[in-house]
């Protein structure tokens, strides 16, 4: 496959991404979903002229040698064309040292299913080193949700609901984001569910990744 090629051919990998005066953490390839608006979906593994392909899956040495100095930036990111929360463990253990390292403040970018992955609700572990969350809704129902982000698992559209309920009990700045552009969402409806959630809402717009 061309894709498998392509890995074997690159020597160096990003690991971490600087954008807006952020820094962001690209730690998997791996997702819970597959949404049929993801660059990868699409031929491209680029954000922003980053290419974020991986071949493995780096360990929390290798992320924190990436990183630098966590206090130059506005905001530290998990972010990457993977799920970051599929790496809870090193995610924690990454989060943690940047903490201690005089980071400002932690976000990850997540498609909102840590609980229904592993079974338990993964939040009271997340609050301790993680300031934000923003969690990629993209409907405002479970058809429309399931129609463009084809989740891998029965229930993901409520189980992220969910997530974000329990994000929100345990302090964590919760976001949803829908993607203004995608046939069927309605934006208005999102935000609305943001509201009902007493949770923030940000509108993304399609082909405009990062």
């Amino acid at each position: 496959m061309p894709e498998l090629s392509r890995r074997r051919e690159r020597a160096e990998e990003t690991l971490a991404y600087a954008l807006h005066g952020s820094l962001y953490l690209n730690i998997t390839y791996h997702c819970t979903l597959r949404c049929a608006f993801c660059p990868k979906f699409q031929g491209s593994w680029e954000v922003q002229h980053y290419d974020l392909l991986l071949t493995r899956e780096p360990d929390a040495e290798q992320v924190l040698a990436a990183a630098g100095n966590p206090a130059a930036y506005k905001e530290i990111v998990f972010c990457g064309l993977g799920e970051p929360t599929l790496r809870l463990d090193t995610l924690l253990t990454v989060a943690q040292a940047l903490k201690a390292q005089g980071a400002r403040r932690i976000r990850v970018n997540t498609d909102g299913l840590a609980n229904l992955v592993y079974g338990r609700d993964v939040t009271p572990e997340l609050t301790v080193v993680v300031d934000a969350v923003s969690i990629s809704l993209n409907a405002q129902d479970e058809m429309t949700y399931e129609r463009h982000c084809r989740p891998k698992r029965l229930g993901a559209y409520q189980a992220a609901l969910e997530f974000a309920r329990q994000a929100k009990a345990h302090g964590i700045d919760v976001t949803l984001t829908a993607i203004s552009g995608l046939e069927g969402v309605d934006i208005a409806a999102c935000r609305r569910i943001a509201d009902t959630l007493g949770v923030q809402f940000r509108q993304r717009e399609l082909d405009a990744v990062g």
